[in-house]
């Protein structure tokens, strides 16, 4: 079953229990990928351009959390918290930090980094291989870590 599928699944499952704030976040998702798919006018969403609306959706839902919590709006940081929570079961199974560290470090073995100087090809690497399993700013923390040391 295809992404969208799954998205319109769950609509009707919410509606009939009737679980209001699923329903938002499902329609806010179904809506996003709606919009990308008449952009291009074929009305088709590659899994790529499916999964990176996703994953920017779920880091959007984050920062805002993030936000609402230094400005004191904890019952909106709960609102956005469950949306990125929503979000995160479309989403493939996230790397851990020692999942990261190995591949970084493959990576590096293969590219032959030795400093900071090769910060650039570590990471676009990085980036490309752990597209939407790690988030960009933790593996550049970790590029950073290994190629300092």
């Amino acid at each position: 079953m295809s992404l969208t599928d799954n998205i319109n699944e769950g609509i009707k499952n919410a509606m009939r229990s009737k679980e209001k704030p699923l329903l938002e976040a499902l329609r806010s998702i179904k809506a996003a990928l709606l919009l990308e798919a008449t952009k291009t006018g074929d009305g088709e969403v590659s899994e790529k351009a499916e999964m990176q609306i996703l994953t920017k959706m779920h880091k959007q839902r984050k920062e805002s959390a993030e936000i609402y919590r230094q400005q004191g709006r904890e019952d909106l940081a709960r609102d956005e918290e469950f949306q990125a929570g929503v979000l995160e079961e479309f989403l493939p199974k996230q790397l851990s930090d020692q999942e990261i560290e190995k591949v970084v470090e493959g990576i590096i073995a293969e590219t032959g980094g030795e400093g900071m100087k090769d910060m650039g090809k570590v990471m676009g690497q990085a980036s490309s291989k752990m597209a939407g399993k790690a988030d960009g700013k933790k593996i550049s923390e970790i590029v950073k870590s290994k190629l300092s040391s």
